[in-house]
């Protein structure tokens, strides 16, 4: 199972949790960043200032109970 937790930091460098999006999708060509990004902006408004925003992807094997996550990732790349 593939997750991705989003984080908002505050001024103090504080990250916040902000929510947790299951990967639903199959197709692996429709995820990308900005996809994954604009799921964050729907919840939290067009306002959101994506700079302070960063997500981390979860990988949870359950098979095995082993969880792998990526290094923070910022904003949004364009590709």
């Amino acid at each position: 199972m593939v997750a991705y937790e989003f984080y908002w930091m505050d001024r103090k460098g504080n990250a916040h949790l902000v929510g947790i999006l299951p990967e639903r999708r199959k197709t692996m060509e429709r995820i990308n960043q900005r996809s994954i990004i604009n799921w964050v902006r729907d919840l939290l408004g067009e306002d959101i200032d994506l700079h302070k925003i960063f997500f981390v992807k979860v990988i949870f094997n359950e098979g095995s109970g082993e969880i792998a996550e990526s290094h923070p990732i910022f904003g949004v790349q364009e590709n």
